[in-house]
C-alpha cells in the first residue's frame, strides 16, 4: 500500500509540473501574440485610406463604368453635402456618399410606390434608381447605388459640358445649382484631389494688422444698413490672400466695396474681399485659387464712383455668405478668422 501511495504521489507531482509548464508556455505564447498584434495595429491603421481617398475611389470606379468623369460626380455629391444641415450630416457620417436622390425621381414620377427599390419596376416607371452592388435592390441609401444611378442619369444626356449642364438643370430645376456644380467641377478637375480643406488667414501673419468683431455695426453711406463682415486694418499695399480653395466668381467695382473680389469655396460659401487697392494680374473671373494665394492688396477704395479712394483708413473688409440653394445670407466671419489665424500660427511654429 505504501509503495502505491509513493507512486501515486510522484505521478501527481509530475502531472502538476507538466500542467504548470503547459500553462506558463500558453501564457507566454498569448503575451507574445498580443505584443505582435499590438505592434502590427498601428501599421494597419496607418495603411487604412482616408475618407477622401475612399470617396474618390468610388467616383473613379463608377466613372470607369459609365464614362462620366469622377470630378463631375464629386461636384454633384459635394453640392448636396453643402446644402445638408450639420445635424443630418452628423447622422450620416458613416456614409461616404451624401447624394440623396429625390424619391419621385428615384422610383419614377408615375410610380405609385415612391419607396420602390425593385430595379425592374423602377425601370418600368422611368425612375433613375439602379442596382450597382449586385444585391437585386436599388437602394438610394447605398453609396454605390446612389452615385451609379446619378452617373447613368448623366450618361443618358451625353458627354459634353453642355449635356452635363442640361442634365443638372433638369434634375434640380435650378440655375443656381447648375452654376455651383460647374464651379465645383472645375475646382476638383484643377487640383485632382478631394482633400481641399486647407485654409489661410486673409493677411500675411508677418504684416502689421488689427481687427475686432465689427459684425452688425451701423453704416451710413448709401442709407442705414448693418456691417456684414469684419474690417482688418492694415497699411496700403499689404497683400490680401485667398482663405480657401475656390473659384473667382466676381471681380470689379462696387460703389460700396470699391475694387472687390468674390470667391466661391467648396462649402458653397462666398468670400467677399472689399476696398482693395488693386488685383493680382493672374486673377480672372472663372479662375481657381488656393489658400494663401495673393489676390490683391489692401486699399481704401469705395463709397463712390469707379476709382474713388481715401474716404476711410485703408483696410480689408472681409465678408462671408452661405448659399442655401435658393438665396444667400451673410454670417459673422470673425470666429472663422480667429480660427484660421490660430491654425496658421500653429503650422508655422
Amino acid at each position: 500500500m505504501s509503495l502505491i501511495r509513493i507512486r501515486n504521489s510522484k505521478s501527481a507531482r509530475l502531472t502538476s509540473y507538466l500542467l504548470l509548464i503547459a500553462g506558463t508556455t500558453t501564457a507566454l505564447l498569448l503575451a507574445s501574440s498580443q505584443q505582435t498584434a499590438s505592434a502590427e495595429l498601428p501599421q494597419k491603421q496607418a495603411a487604412k485610406p482616408d475618407i477622401y481617398t475612399e470617396r474618390k475611389s468610388i467616383y473613379e470606379e463608377i466613372g470607369e463604368l459609365t464614362q462620366i468623369p469622377w470630378f463631375r460626380l464629386a461636384a454633384i455629391d459635394q453640392y448636396e453635402r453643402s446644402l445638408t444641415p450639420k445635424a443630418k450630416l452628423e447622422a450620416r457620417k458613416s456614409r461616404l456618399i451624401h447624394l440623396e436622390p429625390k424619391a419621385f425621381l428615384w422610383a419614377g414620377r408615375i410610380n405609385p410606390d415612391t419607396t420602390d427599390t425593385n430595379p425592374v419596376s423602377i425601370g418600368i416607371f422611368g425612375g433613375i434608381g439602379k442596382d450597382a452592388s449586385g444585391d437585386g435592390i436599388a437602394d438610394p441609401a447605398n453609396d454605390r447605388d446612389a452615385i451609379y444611378s446619378m452617373a447613368r442619369y448623366l450618361q443618358s444626356y451625353g458627354p459634353s459640358e453642355d449635356d452635363f449642364s442640361i442634365a443638372v438643370w433638369r434634375y434640380y430645376q435650378n440655375d443656381r445649382a447648375v452654376e455651383r456644380i460647374r464651379q465645383f467641377t472645375k475646382i476638383y478637375k484643377t487640383y485632382n484631389t478631394l482633400n481641399l480643406q486647407d485654409t489661410s488667414f486673409p493677411l500675411p501673419l508677418t504684416s502689421v494688422y488689427s481687427y475686432r468683431d465689427t459684425w452688425g455695426d451701423r453704416r451710413g453711406y448709401g442709407g442705414n444698413r448693418i456691417h456684414e463682415g469684419t474690417d482688418l486694418f492694415a497699411s496700403y499695399g499689404v497683400p490680401v490672400r485667398s482663405t480657401c480653395y475656390g473659384i473667382v466668381e466676381t471681380k470689379g467695382w462696387n460703389r460700396f466695396g470699391g475694387w472687390r473680389i468674390g470667391i466661391r469655396d467648396l462649402q458653397n460659401r462666398y468670400h467677399y474681399y472689399a476696398h482693395l487697392l488693386g488685383y493680382d494680374k493672374t486673377i480672372e473671373i472663372g479662375g481657381t485659387v488656393k489658400p494663401g494665394q495673393v489676390v490683391g492688396w489692401v486699399g481704401s477704395s469705395g463709397y463712390g464712383g469707379p476709382g474713388t479712394q481715401g474716404k476711410f483708413p485703408p483696410h480689408l473688409h472681409y465678408g462671408i455668405y452661405r448659399d442655401t440653394g435658393h438665396n444667400e445670407w451673410a454670417f459673422d466671419p470673425y470666429p472663422l478668422l480667429r480660427q484660421w489665424e490660430q491654425a496658421e500660427r500653429s503650422r508655422h511654429k
